[in-house]
């Protein structure tokens, strides 16, 4: 009999253990259920979220922040469930023009967008979007070349950010106080310009004088100026519309390259599906808004210039464009020398880039 108690104590033991590990089995399963199943509390989203700050010269008022940035922004921060938020500095009130990219690469800002030729001389590979004698119909043509030739090569120069997309300003004109119908009208010929336009009009033998674009009106209506060589915006933002006459169609003269790129140690912070959300929204973006931002504003300021200020527009015939584009070819020459020196084939990009022009003024007539 005693023996007998003992072993049914142990069964009811046993019986007693199973029941309770049974039990917590289910309180841990029902817990773990419960909280795959409840919705993640604003403190958790809260501190998931990644801050970033965006730098950009342009004013708060200007398409580039208000239709691109300021889109963009909003459309990133709801994609990916407020985890990714944005927040836009225009006007030169984080970073200035110049210093974007280094400010970005340094993680002063998380975001930058700029102009590659504000740093000239750090981004010798990309010089090529901005050569002349290379004809861009728009903005559209001039970003949708730029940006699948710069995925393509993928120069050194840019990997030290993320790079997210670039841009451009699309074809400028030149805009003067007299007519400019043929090379000998800008032979000495005073226009304001910087950089690579500088070496492009002293190839067609005006005479360049570098300021910046803030300065150019006064010049122009002093007289210390005679043209500019710009983006044809700068008509009607600049009010350059006012104190000049003649626009020269010249496609070829002139483009200018942006950025948007990103600090490498906060594109790494986001994590695998916050970056497929960023990259997603980014290329949906250029494709509906940046790639043609610039031909809006042209088209505006062009008209504007026509109706209210009475502006000439020139149309250089087939045969004296083949002429200036004759004489800025030693732009292009420079470049693939310069390339070479640094080990890179420049003369393959540029054909590359050619061929792309071609394309794409092809695709968007």
């Amino acid at each position: 009999m005693v023996v007998k108690r003992f072993w049914g104590r142990k069964k009811v033991g046993r019986r007693v253990l199973a029941l309770v590990l049974v039990l917590m089995l289910m309180a841990v399963a029902g817990c773990s259920k419960q909280e795959k199943n409840q919705p993640v509390s604003s403190q958790n989203v809260k501190a998931q979220q990644v801050e970033l700050k965006l730098a950009h010269f342009w004013p708060s008022t200007h398409p580039a922040e208000t239709q691109l940035v300021q889109p963009w922004a909003a459309e990133i921060e709801k994609a990916s469930n407020g985890q990714v938020r944005i927040t836009s500095y225009p006007g030169n009130n984080l970073l200035q023009a110049d210093a974007i990219y280094n400010g970005v690469k340094s993680g002063i800002a998380d975001i930058g967008i700029s102009c590659f030729s504000y740093t000239r001389g750090q981004f010798p590979v990309s010089e090529v979007f901005e050569l002349p004698g290379i004809t861009y119909n728009s903005s559209q043509v001039a970003s949708r070349v730029a940006w699948e030739g710069i995925q393509e090569f993928n120069p050194k120069e840019v990997q030290d950010t993320k790079l997210l997309m670039v841009l451009t300003s699309g074809p400028g004109d030149l805009y003067t106080k007299k007519p400019v119908r043929k090379l000998e009208d800008i032979k000495g010929m005073e226009i304001r310009a910087t950089g690579l336009s500088a070496k492009t009009l002293e190839c067609v033998g005006a005479t360049p004088i570098a300021m910046p674009q803030s300065d150019a009106y006064d010049a122009l209506s002093k007289g210390m100026v005679k043209g500019n060589l710009g983006p044809i915006e700068v008509l009607q933002g600049w009010k350059q519309a006012e104190v000049t006459k003649y626009v020269t169609k010249s496609p070829f003269l002139y483009n200018t390259l942006f950025f948007v790129t990103m600090n490498k140690d906060k594109w790494n912070s986001l994590g695998p599906e916050n970056q497929r959300v960023v990259e997603e929204v980014t290329a949906k973006f250029f494709d509906e808004v940046a790639a043609g931002l610039w031909d809006k504003q042209n088209e505006d300021a062009m008209n504007g210039a026509i109706k209210e200020n009475q502006m000439e527009i020139i149309t250089l015939s087939p045969a004296e464009t083949e002429r200036w584009i004759k004489l800025v070819e030693p732009v292009q020459a420079d470049y693939v020398t310069r390339m070479s020196k640094i080990g890179v084939d420049g003369q393959k990009i540029l054909d590359r880039v050619k061929e792309l022009a071609d394309k794409y003024n092809q695709q968007y007539k």
